[in-house]
């Protein structure tokens, strides 16, 4: 953070004070524009909602979730390319609703910079549009704020936020139906999602642009997936893998009395070997940082991993079986 000392009475408007209404107001009435299903009618009102439709659930039960993408963005500003960055915003956040069984409603932004650049503004927000259109939930507002005295010119900082609903009674994960020889499946990532890029970036020379390139590739979102599979209504948990890795985040839905057993049988992506070649990196720390090709994994009963492998065939979601649960 930059320290400015600025003495009383040199400046006589918000606009010499470093902020600009005008471009603000400007972006805004940009995305009341969009034609898209999924911009609400809140954006620019102090508050939005949403009409659910209530009547499907007998006893409801509202989720929230938040997150960023974390140091991608400097990867995005590296490139000059903010084109998906706002697809990896709206990811992180609707992920974590899936992996919860909640169905994602509606979607909120708040993007902080230094000096508002309605072109890269515009970048994000299509890109915000693309994920909300994959996430199947609505962009219900947000907020842009110009914040010069806090971030440099060019700077950009995001957060989003995710609201969605679930049935109480279906509400993941269901941990005491967990047991030894339980079947833990999984759905690839696209890449390396929005996670351990702190530690990629350091180890991808920086004339390895195509390399680079790659770590934009945006998070792949679920909700098409969970969608079916929820309807199988077989699903004991779910997990969205993001930072701390496979393991670790599957850990974080199974009973203290379960651990988990990996078989490491699945594909590789070329993202990550690039990463461990170039930064000498041992497989335990990669595991531990990395999704390494896994981006959601799922909890079902043996017995039931026949009817999921079908449903995956039928809907094309390229279920793995990944590993299971052991008794301690």
């Amino acid at each position: 953070m930059k320290s400015h000392k600025v003495k009383p009475y040199t400046v006589k408007s918000y606009r010499e004070a470093g902020v600009d209404i005008k471009k603000a107001d400007e972006f805004v009435n940009f995305i009341k524009g969009i034609h898209s299903p999924t911009v609400g009618g809140g954006i620019g009102a102090f508050s939005s909602g949403f009409e659910g439709d209530l009547e499907k659930y007998k006893n409801p039960v509202v989720l929230a979730t938040t997150d960023g993408v974390g140091t991608k963005i400097l990867i995005a500003k590296e490139l000059g390319n903010f084109k998906t960055i706002g697809i990896d915003l709206v990811a992180m956040s609707v992920n974590d609703l899936l992996a919860s069984g909640a169905e994602p409603y509606s979607f909120y932004d708040y993007i902080a910079s230094g000096k508002l650049d309605i072109r890269i503004l515009k970048d994000i927000i299509a890109g915000i549009i693309r994920g909300c259109e994959a996430g199947t939930c609505r962009l219900a507002g947000g907020e842009t704020a110009e914040l010069p005295d806090m971030y440099e010119t060019g700077d950009i900082d995001l957060a989003g936020f995710a609201v969605g609903l679930v049935e109480k009674d279906k509400k993941l994960p269901n941990l005491q139906e967990m047991k030894h020889g339980d079947i833990v499946l999984g759905i690839p990532s696209s890449g390396i999602h929005s996670n351990g890029l702190s530690l990629a970036r350091k180890v991808i020379p920086e004339s390895e642009h195509k390399i680079r390139e790659m770590l934009l590739t945006p998070t792949r979102i679920y909700s098409r997936e969970m969608k079916v599979i929820m309807s199988a209504g077989v699903l004991l948990g779910a997990a969205h893998i993001t930072g701390g890795g496979l393991a670790a985040n599957i850990e974080r839905i199974i009973p203290e009395t379960l651990k988990l057993s990996l078989n490491f049988k699945w594909e590789i992506p070329e993202i990550f070997k690039l990463i461990k070649q170039h930064g000498a990196i041992n497989d335990e720390e990669m595991y531990r940082v990395f999704n390494m090709g896994i981006g959601f994994a799922l909890v079902c009963h043996s017995r039931d991993l026949t009817l999921l492998e079908r449903v995956s065939e039928n809907n094309k979601l390229g279920l793995k079986v990944i590993g299971k649960l052991e008794n301690v």
